[in-house]
């Protein structure tokens, strides 16, 4: 080999000598002279030719017996020094070389790290019993393919850059698996005593991983060859374990970090390190004597990949605030964390808590997620659930708000599920009695998001989106679909996305709901093509309105042999009483075309439903609301009984005198009245007295519809209030009119009425009305329309005994009313001051009075006429009324005598009730009942 001197022939129990590569040299002979004499013994090896820092020396000591080794520090009568390098080399261990004492059975390598070396080896009583004999040979750094790894010529920084001045400090910049090696001094042959070596590692990115499962590591591993007298000690940690040898692991930059672990012993080591950042310090030290065994430690370097930059802030070393704010900030919808991927003590605790807006809930789920036994635990543990994962349904760790735990030993894990809380904060928590070098035992990739989950009423326990809307909290609003579009994908197999809306007053306050769906927006099915030709029947997403009591009944009512069980959804299908609407229909509803929907009474049902089959494909995470409906609970005591049932007459006054007593009047009102028709019955309404708070219809307005009707018959406000003059006769005709133009609407059955609404904004004692109606007969006819004379003059249509017939026929039209309604203070025969119609025939006419005549004779007024014509008479006609009044006149005194006499006792009565609550009540303990 090029530039290596020949073997010398010098003697080679020569001491202080310079020896020749690949020249065997042993211990001086035992001669009388040196026997039980001090001996020391100098070598160095002969100067290199060429490039000398090119090249390093593998010494071979094949025997080695000298001094004795105690307690691990001091080597008695005898010892061993190895100097590596001197003041040219870039490093050298001259200044404290250590030293080597004991005996060896297998021959020892010592690989230097530069290509100066001086041996010294000294005796305090030279004898037989010490000896040593070494070989050596020079090689190229490069070729010793342990320490510098394959293609070392590209990574020229690989062990690292040496700190100036020291022998093993290095620094390690930006590592990546292979292009690191943190090794011990003189590796991979025995190392040097006395050390005290650095090692600054760093990489790139979090998590920095030290590489040295399975890798031979041997760190005071044997204090002699004997395994009787020297055992071999397996991989120990902690420093009360290793006195003298060891390696110590910081989680940071330098020894002010925190310690991982301290390890000695011999073996492979069973786990890789991995530090909280991208820095690890770790640190060598050898005792300042030691046998001449142990080859050290080879780690590489690299990151682990566990590292996810979680939108939030972290307190303290792995506890987290993660929060809706941060979340929409850092403009993602998701936010991830991790299990915990680097080491941590015994004991160690790690939180999340998942902060969400007022009215937010949390959903928490695990897209990855396994569950191991624990392989690098720092504190043994033989019991159950040494790591636990626990999820808490708040915003601290509360034992009775537990949704689930997962433990190392016994759980099962949950992927993609989601666990969703009741609030706006969930809180994890992972515990680990046993500590770990190299991350959890429960792997999980874990995504959090928040949901908006405000609701427009009163949530139902139990249910995912049902609400009561109740008009004691508040009187109008909007809703629209769920605003927590997880509701989408919540439902139980093979079960449909049901959310109901219950609306409910008392009539003590308000009698009627209105409900206006301003607009629908049902996605097409992304599977299949699904019609809406069948609105109940056909699997479309739809809404279904419908009342849950019979009309007339209410859930307040108590009535003995009155059901008020709410009608389900299914029986008001069956029985066709409610409204559907789907996204198909010909006449779907939009912004343009409001669907409107006034309850009968005090409660009415909106349900929701979406197929499960693409609920959550095209619902889920959809901002846009599947619908949107405005709400207003309306006619309150004011208005009076909102249904008014069929009879022959009637009247509506406004405001109803029975609440203003005991209720404050509102700044807006709004009635409706449902006015019930008698079937073939015409109906005449007339205004007997109006008045409005001024001439604007925002204070004051009437509106008429007829049945079927969308537009209203007749809208009454201050300036016109002469309109209601010639309010004509509504004939049956007009009234039995259904309509064909919604078809969105399934009819019920039910008798058809006239609605009459009043809308005021002024103080309602501003405004009074009373409208009184009539319900008319109709003389008979003919096919053609003229009057059927042959049942008039055959005496076929009786005057009813009752009073509720054909008993007065009016003057000018073909209209009769019961006998009841005659001189009953209200005129009830419309256009009285018209005079008869010139159309009709002369049978006509005779028929018409011939009835009169005979109608007038059974009730006893055809007398009193004196000579009057019949067709000029009316219901309240002087004539007609004076009898009546005189006849009853007499009847009346002794009632009259009689009320006057109670309302006089009532009234003293009642002073002597008020006198007695004043004594015994203070004003503040007063209340009104209604």
């Amino acid at each position: 080999m090029q530039g290596l001197t020949t073997p010398s022939h010098s003697k080679r129990d020569h001491c202080n000598k310079t020896v020749d590569i690949y020249e065997d040299v042993s211990s001086p002979p035992v001669t009388a002279e040196n026997f039980g004499q001090p001996l020391t013994c100098t070598y160095r090896f002969r100067a290199f030719r060429g490039s000398p820092k090119d090249w390093i020396l593998r010494i071979r000591f094949k025997k080695f017996k000298v001094g004795t080794l105690i307690n691990g520090t001091t080597c008695h009568k005898g010892y061993m020094q190895i100097v590596d390098g001197n003041a040219k080399t870039d490093v050298s261990n001259r200044k404290e070389p250590g030293l080597f004492c004991g005996e060896i059975e297998q021959p020892q390598t010592f690989i230097s790290e530069t290509n100066f070396v001086k041996i010294v080896f000294h005796a305090d009583n030279f004898t037989d019993q010490t000896y040593f004999s070494f070989d050596s040979r020079a090689e190229q750094q490069f070729e010793v393919y342990l320490r510098y790894g394959q293609h070392p010529e590209l990574y020229p920084n690989r062990r690292g850059e040496v700190v100036a001045g020291s022998y093993c400090e290095r620094v390690f910049r930006d590592c990546r698996l292979q292009t690191c090696y943190v090794q011990s001094a003189a590796y991979p042959g025995v190392y040097p005593r006395n050390l005290h070596c650095r090692y600054h590692l760093n990489t790139r990115l979090p998590y920095i991983k030290l590489y040295i499962e399975n890798e031979e590591f041997n760190i005071d591993g044997q204090r002699c060859e004997n395994i009787m007298t020297c055992p071999m000690r397996p991989i120990t940690s902690g420093s009360e374990n290793c006195p003298y040898d060891y390696i110590k692991i910081y989680d940071g930059k330098d020894e002010s970090a925190s310690v991982i672990g301290t390890f000695c012993g011999m073996g492979k080591f069973p786990y890789s390190i991995i530090g909280t950042s991208q820095d690890l310090f770790v640190e060598f030290v050898s005792s300042p004597a030691g046998p001449l065994l142990n080859t050290g430690f080879h780690f590489n370097v690299g990151n682990w990949p566990g590292h996810v930059e979680a939108p939030g802030s972290k307190v303290g070393t792995c506890d987290w605030l993660l929060t809706a704010e941060t979340l929409k900030k850092s403009g993602d919808s998701e936010g991830i964390f991790l299990s915990v991927a680097h080491w941590y003590p015994p004991h160690t605790s790690c939180t999340y808590l998942m902060q969400g807006f007022p009215g937010q809930v949390v959903r928490l789920y695990f897209p990855s997620f396994r569950i191991n036994r624990i392989e690098s635990p720092i504190q043994p543990w033989t019991g159950d659930c040494g790591e636990s994962l626990t999820l808490y349904d708040a915003p601290r760790p509360d034992d009775a708000r537990i949704i689930k735990t997962f433990c190392d030993t016994f759980s099962r894990p949950m992927e993609k599920h989601d666990f969703v809380s009741t609030g706006n904060a969930m809180f994890v928590r992972f515990e680990s009695k046993t500590g770990s070098y190299s991350g959890s035992s429960l792997y999980y990739w874990a995504h959090y998001d928040f949901f908006n989950n405000t609701r427009f009423g009163e949530p139902v326990p139990g249910t995912a989106c049902d609400e009561i809307i109740a008009s004691w909290k508040q009187r109008a609003g909007r809703l629209r679909s769920p605003l927590n579009t997880l509701v989408y994908k919540q439902a139980s197999p093979g079960e449909d996305v049901h959310c109901l809306y219950r609306f409910v007053t008392d009539k003590r306050i308000y009698a009627r709901v209105i409900l206006t769906v301003l607009n629908v927006n049902f996605k097409d099915h992304p599977y299949t093509t699904v019609t809406c030709q069948n609105c109940y029947e056909d699997r479309a997403d739809k809404l279904i309105i419908w009342e849950p009591f019979p009309i007339g009944k209410s859930q307040n009512m108590t009535l003995p042999g009155v059901s008020t069980t709410p009608l389900p959804l299914h029986l008001a299908v069956q029985r066709s009483l409610g409204s559907c609407l789907c996204a198909k229909h010909a006449n779907a509803v939009s912004r343009a075309r409001p669907y409107r929907v006034v309850s009968s009474g005090e409660s009415l049902n909106l349900q929701l439903i979406v197929d499960n089959a693409h609920a959550a494909a095209s619902y889920f995470k959809n901002p846009l609301p599947l619908f949107e409906a405005r709400y207003e609970f309306v006619h309150g005591p004011l208005c009076g009984p909102a249904v008014l049932a069929a009879a022959s007459d009637g009247e509506i006054v406004y405001p109803h005198l029975e609440a203003l007593g005991y209720m404050e009047p509102p700044k807006r009102i709004q009635c409706i009245w449902d006015l019930e028709i008698e079937d073939k019955r015409d109906i005449w309404l007339h205004f007997e007295s109006i008045k409005f708070a001024s001439r604007h219809c925002e204070d004051g307005n009437i509106q008429i519809y007829l049945p079927g009707r969308l537009d209203p018959y007749l809208s009454v406000c201050g300036d016109n209030v002469s309109e209601t003059e010639k309010m004509p006769i509504l004939s049956a005709g007009e009234l039995g009119f259904e309509s064909l133009d919604d078809p969105l609407v399934i009819e019920k059955e039910k008798t058809r009425s006239i609605r009459i609404v009043f809308i005021g904004s002024a103080s309602p004692a501003r405004a009074a009305f009373k409208i009184a109606w009539t319900g008319l007969y109709h003389l008979p006819k003919n096919s053609d329309g003229t009057l059927m004379t042959s049942r008039l003059t055959d005496s076929e249509l009786k005057p009813s005994d009752s009073g509720q017939g054909c008993d007065f026929i009016c003057p000018g039209e073909a209209l009769c009313i019961p006998a009841r309604l005659m001189c009953n203070g209200v005129v009830n025969c419309p256009n009285v001051t018209s005079g008869e119609r010139k159309f009709w025939t002369a049978d006509e006419k005779r028929a018409r009075e011939a009835y009169s005549e005979d109608s007038l004779r059974r009730l006893g007024y055809l007398d009193l006429l004196g000579g009057l014509p019949l067709g000029q008479l009316h219901d309240e006609s002087p004539v007609l009324c004076a009898k009546a009044r005189s006849v009853g006149a007499g009847d009346w005194t002794a009632p009259a005598l009689g009320a006057g006499l109670a309302l006089a006792i009532g009234v003293c009565a009642l002073g002597a009730a008020w006198r007695l609550c004043c004594r015994k009540r203070s004003p503040d303990e007063e209340s009104l009942d209604y």
